[in-house]
């Protein structure tokens, strides 16, 4: 079995195994692009279990199925009719169970047979390793291929999504790709319900804005941006319109305002490093940002002036205090707040 190390390479071993056809004996799976995950649990599942014996060879636990004897019997049971068992696991986190069965689960890891593979997946808990759990810590990270699925890079995500709309008949510019990921939040998962639901709704071979924006709703923090733009663009009204968008999406207003919050002092911080000469790269370095939203908002916060930072971070802070301590509605609060920065950025 591979020894686990602290490197970004798991997916490219995967991915030389898959192809090999010659997978290790145990993985963890976990990260951000579910899509990912899944697409190359699917690989590994077909590479190891035949169609006509899956029932006795793959077994899945849940959280709702698991229990720590059934999977040492699943895990040494052997295969029938076939030459590999595969054992799927599904958020279940290891370093929170009891000692006695981390200890039993350890044992069991340390020795998988070589007729099966171990798959445990995270997909909606996190995979926190703890290491202060000697045992079951020291079974994964001697025997472990362990692969994070992280969101993947705006120039990668182009082409995936300019390839998912040419399968469907339909072209789209590198514009409108970038703008799709944008207000889906750039997750495969996300962007393949979203590119079929608008190859349905488009007539045309070529996709347009509008055939994206009549079927996408955009994620928050897309919402608030162009928000922000708006007001960057002394268009209050059309600002306004986009809260009441946030709104009905039946976003917390109070989640709408932590995003607000957090665009604007990204927007300031923006700011600062282009009036010190400082450039994009600066940008992502100080605030961890990507590429493509980085060169947004260094795009965007040329359209305030430096005192308009000062004034909004003083208004949102002020209205998160009235939110969590009056009686006033927050809706209104946020509406109030959008009126108050168009006035501060007419100034």
């Amino acid at each position: 079995m591979a020894q686990y190390k602290e490197t970004d390479t798991g997916l490219q071993q995967l991915k030389a195994a898959l192809k090999a056809k010659t997978p290790d004996r145990l993985y963890i799976f976990h990260g951000e692009e579910i899509f990912l995950l899944n697409h190359y649990l699917g690989q590994l599942k077909k590479i190891l279990i035949e169609d006509l014996t899956e029932s006795f060879n793959f077994h899945r636990m849940t959280g709702e199925t698991f229990s720590v004897q059934d999977f040492v019997d699943a895990v040494e049971n052997l295969p029938m009719m076939a030459e590999n068992t595969m054992v799927q696991v599904d958020d279940i986190d290891l370093f929170k169970l009891p000692e006695a069965d981390r200890n039993k689960i350890a044992e069991t890891l340390m020795d998988v047979p070589e007729y099966c593979t171990v798959v445990f997946t995270y997909e909606t808990v996190s995979w926190n390793p703890d290491k202060r759990m000697k045992s079951i810590w020291d079974a994964i990270s001697s025997n472990a291929q362990i692969v994070e699925f992280p969101k993947q890079e705006m120039k990668d995500l182009m082409a995936w999504v300019a390839r998912h709309f040419g399968a469907r008949g339909k072209r789209i510019s590198n514009d409108l790709c970038a703008y799709l990921i944008d207000i889906t939040g750039g997750t495969m998962t996300t962007l393949a319900g979203e590119i079929g639901k608008i190859c349905a709704y488009s007539g045309a071979d070529m996709i347009v804005k509008s055939d994206i924006d009549a079927v996408t709703e955009p994620v928050m923090d897309a919402v608030v941006y162009q928000m922000s733009d708006l007001l960057g663009r002394q268009d209050f009204t059309a600002a306004l319109q986009k809260l009441q968008q946030l709104l009905k999406m039946q976003n917390d207003p109070i989640s709408i305002l932590g995003v607000i919050g957090g665009h604007f002092r990204r927007l300031s911080a923006a700011r600062v490093l282009l009036d010190n000469g400082k450039g994009t790269a600066d940008l992502m370095k100080l605030t961890g940002m990507k590429d493509y939203p980085a060169r947004k908002a260094m795009e965007a916060a040329r359209r305030f002036k430096p005192e308009f930072y000062k004034k909004a971070s003083e208004l949102i802070l002020e209205t998160d205090f009235r939110m969590k301590t009056s009686f006033d509605e927050p809706e209104r609060l946020l509406e109030l707040l959008v009126l108050q920065l168009a006035q501060e950025a007419r100034v």
